[in-house]
């Protein structure tokens, strides 16, 4: 604590003690804040460098992975699937008010048969469908050698 002594006109002298602490704390945060936004700005530095609006130092063509252009998608609807394989479509209805599951699983068996590099499927959901049944086609899609990919906005 810092002692202050003052004269007043009167004689009369005050003694008025300064509390010292919560301006070293306030110092200390302020120290702490410097050091932490001053690495940081460091490392945004070489981020931005690096970014993928630099430019190329190498002129080779990017080649897309290997059939990126097939699309595979299947589209989970109230009625049953729509299997899409590349411009091919394939509608698999509800079986006595289930899913059928079977057919689905074979067809995607086939699918791999023929296209064994194809690592991913893309699922369009309807708003209406249970959860359930979402993780089920996840689950036959990942037995089957697919990795699943959920789209946003459902089917068309």
């Amino acid at each position: 604590m810092a002692h202050i002594e003052s004269g007043s006109r009167g004689g009369r002298r005050s003694n008025v003690d300064l509390n010292l602490v919560p301006f070293i704390d306030l110092m200390s945060v302020l120290i702490t804040f410097l050091l932490i936004s001053a690495v940081w700005t460091q490392v945004s530095m070489i981020q931005l460098g690096a970014s993928f609006a630099s430019p190329r130092l190498d002129e080779t063509p990017v080649t897309p992975p290997p059939l990126e252009s097939l699309v595979l998608r299947l589209d989970i609807k109230e009625g049953g699937y729509v299997l899409f394989v590349g411009k091919d479509v394939r509608s698999i209805p509800k079986v006595n008010g289930e899913y059928d599951r079977e057919t689905l699983r074979d067809d995607l068996t086939k699918i791999k048969q023929m296209y064994p590099d194809k690592g991913g499927i893309k699922l369009a959901i309807e708003d209406k469908i249970i959860y359930d049944h979402v993780v089920a086609v996840m689950d036959i899609g990942l037995d089957t050698g697919f990795s699943p990919e959920l789209l946003t906005g459902g089917p068309n």
